[in-house]
């Protein structure tokens, strides 16, 4: 290993202690300095990042990776509004969870504290330089963040506009500290950090993860796919399937909350489906289903079993009609990435079924998978969205990258106290 990494991970160590001893309000003040410097930056950023998307247009890079790399004015803004909001979130550090007295009278708390060091590896997203960084030292962590290569220019901007505000609050730069050369042994150098790193986030692509899972030495959490279901049953508002419907698949069919299947009960298929394919067809979505659905639209093509397990990240999506709710909740349990699935229901029984059957790190009930965003859900942003059961689960936002420790306040007890009156042998 060269050491490049290490020594990087050596300073921001350094720097986490810190922004640690820092108070909330310094830590606030901070992150809304730092959304003032994305703003004042925006010619900057924005030059980078069209750097960034020539050369992807010329490497061949899907629409669906075009799109998560873009950076406009409108986005940019929007970073800016989220670092806002997290700013002015809750302060978790030394938040008290619980606090009880017991028989001896030593009171047990449960305290919230920084985890420390966070790697952030991802892939193609900008945003995620700025959102992580204020994320993480909101929660009085620091971050060594790995962008990848098709988006360095793009990072590298954001992270000069975040720097200046670390500067102008006169704390080290290496509090959010950003690998500049994106060479994958660096990538396996970080992940063996087990001395500083408490905690790897890889965010991208399935191979991503994979990668980050298998030579990880230090502790991972994981979001392999998005492949989110859109079941209506047979209780459904019509309307209101399709406007979820559409919302779920065509809105931004390249992201990780968008569906990538619908289920429909035969009840109710006569009267939706139809309706549901055609605006699908317009709208340039490809539609692979069963022999139900296609005998609905010939331009429907038969799916597979692979189909119905993909992550298409694309406009196509997959049907099925299915006979029961017992039916759907099957399917899903069968082909689930346990990332979002929504359920379209007039029937409050049903919902409550469905919402205890399925075990997804989200579940909607007559809401738009879109929804499963931090933004969305109020964290102000996401680190990412977990789908390992580790003490997260879902969108990350700030609590998300803090863990809770035990603090006792006694008087003297000791636990063998016939100890001190024992004769000493």
């Amino acid at each position: 290993m060269s050491g490049y990494v290490r020594n990087l991970a050596v300073a921001a160590r350094q720097a986490q202690s810190v922004i640690a001893a820092c108070s909330g309000a310094q830590r606030r003040a901070l992150l809304e300095d730092m959304a003032a410097q994305l703003l004042e930056g925006h010619a900057s950023i924005l030059s980078a990042n069209a750097l960034d998307m020539q050369a992807a247009r010329e490497g061949g890079a899907s629409s669906a990776t075009l799109d998560r790399l873009l950076l406009d004015a409108a986005r940019v803004q929007g970073m800016a509004a989220a670092l806002r909001e997290v700013a002015a979130q809750p302060d978790p550090f030394g938040q008290i969870t619980r606090s009880d007295t017991r028989p001896n009278g030593v009171q047990v708390q449960r305290q919230r504290i920084p985890l420390g060091l966070i790697a952030m590896i991802f892939e193609a997203r900008p945003n995620v330089t700025a959102e992580a960084a204020a994320l993480c030292l909101k929660a009085g962590n620091a971050v060594l963040l790995r962008g990848g290569s098709e988006a360095a220019h793009s990072n590298a901007a954001i992270a000069t506009c975040l720097h200046a505000a670390l500067r102008n609050a006169g704390l080290p730069t290496a509090a959010v500290s950003l690998i500049t050369d994106t060479a994958r042994e660096h990538v396996l150098e970080l992940l063996q950090l087990t001395d500083l790193v408490d905690l790897a986030i890889p965010r991208g692509g399935e191979s991503l993860i994979r990668f980050v899972a298998e030579h990880a030495r230090v502790p991972v959490i994981k979001h392999y796919q998005g492949v989110c279901h859109l079941y209506v049953d047979r209780a459904a508002n019509s309307d209101n399937a399709l406007a979820l419907l559409l919302d779920g698949k065509t809105s931004r069919p390249g992201v990780c909350n968008a569906l990538e299947t619908l289920l429909v009960h035969r009840d109710i298929a006569d009267a939706f489906l139809p309706a549901a394919l055609a605006a699908l067809k317009q709208r340039g979505v490809q539609v692979r289903g069963d022999a139900v659905t296609q005998a609905f639209d010939a331009s429907v093509v038969a799916a597979s079993d692979a189909d119905y397990a993909a992550e298409f990240l694309d406009l196509i999506i997959a049907v099925r009609v299915v006979d029961s709710l017992d039916a759907a909740i099957a399917h899903i349990q069968q082909y689930t990435s346990d990332h979002t699935e929504v359920i379209v229901t007039d029937d409050a029984a049903a919902a409550d079924a469905f919402v205890r059957a399925i075990r997804s790190s989200a579940v909607m009930v007559n809401a738009s998978s879109r929804f499963n965003d931090g933004g969305q859900l109020g964290l102000g942003a996401e680190i990412g969205i977990s789908t390992t059961r580790l003490h997260a689960y879902g969108p990350m936002g700030v609590e998300s990258l803090t863990i809770e420790r035990f603090v006792v306040h006694g008087s003297g007890q000791v636990r063998h106290p016939n100890l001190l009156s024992s004769p000493i042998q």
